[in-house]
Parts: C-alpha cells; sequence; structure tokens
C-alpha cells in the first residue's frame, strides 16, 4: 500500500533506473520534471523535439547532461519518440508540448504504434491530504462513454497495474449514484454485470462490488447509515467511473476543493505512457514518472 508519492520515491529506489523518451520536449515543467527524475536517479530520457526550443530551456534548467534528439516538426517528433520505444531504446513514452489526440494518434498507429491489446485506458492517481493511502481512478482520461465489454477492459488494465505494482487482488468500486440496480441507469447495470463476470472468472483477480455509491465506498459510517453491508467500504483500492464526464469531474473536485496532488498513465500499451494535462506542474508531471517507473518493472513488494 502507498500512502503517498513520498512512498512511491522510496520504491523507485529499489527497481533502479529506466529511460523515458519525450515527445516534442520543448516544455518547461516537463524538462524541470525529467530534470527532477535524473536528479532522483529515477530515469534517464531521450529527449526528442525542436532542439533549437529545448536548449534554452535546459540552460535555464541547468540540466547539462541531457540528450536531445532533433526534430522540429511535432508530428514526426512524436513518432520518433514512440520508435524509440519500439526499438527498445526507451522504457517508458511521455507527452511534451503536443495535444492529447495528435500524440494518441501516433501512439495507436496500426503499423508503428504501441498499442498492445484491444483497448488503452487512463489511470489516475491521487494524493488526497489526510488519507492513508492513494486513490487510484479509471477511466478519467481517455475513454469517453465506454461500453461493458470495454469497462471490462478498462477494469483489467487497471487491475493488472495494481498488481504490478504490488497491491495483490485490489478492492474495486464500480461507482454509480446508488446501490440498488436500475435499467434506466446503466452505470448501475453495467457493474452488476461486472461483479458477475468476476464471479464467474471473466476477470480473473480484484474484489468487486458495485454499484457502489461514493459516500459508502470511502466512508463506514455512510455505509452503516444506508443499512449497506460492504467488505470495502473505507478500503477501497481502485475506483471506476461509469464514463468520462464523471471521472473528470470526480478528479478535478479532488484537485481543487481537497488538493489532492495528481499522476496520469495510459494502460494497455507496450510500454507505460506518461500522460498528463499540460496545465499540470512539474511536480505533478515528476509523480506520474515515478509512478510510469513501478509499471516498466517487475512486480513490486510493497
Amino acid at each position: 500500500m502507498f500512502k503517498n508519492y513520498s512512498d512511491v520515491m522510496t520504491a523507485c529506489t529499489k527497481v533502479g533506473k529506466f529511460t523515458i523518451s519525450v515527445a516534442v520536449a520543448q516544455d518547461e515543467d516537463v524538462l524541470n520534471a525529467v530534470k527532477m527524475a535524473s536528479e532522483y536517479d529515477l530515469a534517464d530520457a531521450l529527449l526528442v523535439g525542436d532542439e533549437t526550443k529545448i536548449t534554452p530551456i535546459l540552460e535555464k534548467l541547468k540540466f547539462i547532461n541531457a540528450k536531445v534528439i532533433h526534430e522540429p516538426d511535432d508530428q514526426l517528433a512524436v513518432k520518433r519518440a514512440v520508435s524509440l520505444i519500439r526499438d527498445k531504446q526507451a522504457d517508458v513514452l511521455m507527452k511534451g508540448l503536443i495535444n492529447s489526440s495528435d500524440f494518441m494518434r501516433a501512439v495507436l498507429d496500426s503499423n508503428s504504434g504501441l498499442k498492445k491489446g484491444s483497448l488503452l485506458s487512463h489511470l489516475a492517481v491521487y494524493e488526497i491530504p489526510g488519507q492513508r493511502k492513494l486513490f487510484f481512478m479509471t477511466d478519467g482520461g481517455l475513454n469517453i462513454n465506454p461500453d461493458l465489454n470495454e469497462k471490462r477492459g478498462i477494469l483489467l488494465n487497471a487491475i493488472d497495474a495494481l498488481e504490478r505494482m504490488g497491491i495483490d487482488n485490489p478492492k474495486v468500486a464500480i461507482l454509480s449514484a446508488n446501490e440498488k440496480v436500475n435499467s434506466k441507469m446503466q452505470s448501475t447495470v453495467d457493474a452488476k454485470a461486472l461483479v458477475e463476470m468476476r464471479e464467474k472468472g471473466e476477470i480473473p483477480t480484484g474484489f468487486i462490488e458495485g454499484p457502489i455509491a461514493l459516500d459508502v465506498a470511502i466512508s463506514k459510517k455512510a455505509a452503516e447509515h444506508k443499512g449497506i453491508k460492504s467488505e470495502i467500504s473505507e478500503d477501497v483500492d481502485l475506483y471506476m467511473v461509469h464514463n468520462i464526464d464523471a471521472g473528470n469531474l470526480l478528479g478535478k473536485t479532488l484537485m481543487y476543493y481537497a488538493n489532492a496532488k495528481m499522476a496520469g498513465l495510459v494502460l494497455g500499451a507496450v510500454c507505460p505512457i506518461v500522460l498528463t494535462s499540460r496545465a499540470e506542474t512539474s511536480e505533478g508531471k515528476l509523480n506520474s514518472i515515478a509512478m510510469a517507473n513501478l509499471l516498466s518493472r517487475t512486480k513490486m513488494v510493497v
């Protein structure tokens, strides 16, 4: 169990360095995060982008040992960064100063991209002040309105990621507005179906409850008040939302009202992909790099 990002950084020291390929790297916050990762001995970096724009930022940051691969065209820079992963010159891909859709287009390219299975998904990780462990949530960043089969894929990706970080048989809350299945509320129908898939072995691991409202998931008092017996209340490892709207709203609420710190990763590719908002701070990007470090290695014991 990780209480906070400090625990994650400590765990990273046990798995050693990796190499990160940064696409369109001419962004000060990105380069500062990469510099901090280097100083923490987490990662070496290959910076792909416009060298005439990257070099002045490196000089400003006093980041003197960075390797720059000059490619002034943004689209070609992303393709080159992806190729470094395919050629096994780097272990993790990171988005720089480029629109997410353009970045993901190169990742998803059927001939030269990094797609491994049928579905890519987003995993957000929040450190919330006063909480005893990190808050993992999927998928509030990539899949817009997933159907049941896609939700199964999203869940498999996320459970695999948590288990690779040492969180065995993670406790999963399939979120909805309430705990009763209602045919007019698709989130409840899908939640029940996902629980049944777990019971049938179609989802091979994880302890799953749903549909479950957020208050019940995070508070035993709320569960008791509603007369709900939950084995995961106050101990959830992974929260699954119904669609991107729900995940985006929950995530931004945590960040702006609860002062949570966020990391973001794309799962389901041949390597972990660091995908954060362009507005994310250097610290937030560093947190994502640290999470990617763990996922790019063998299973951790925490």
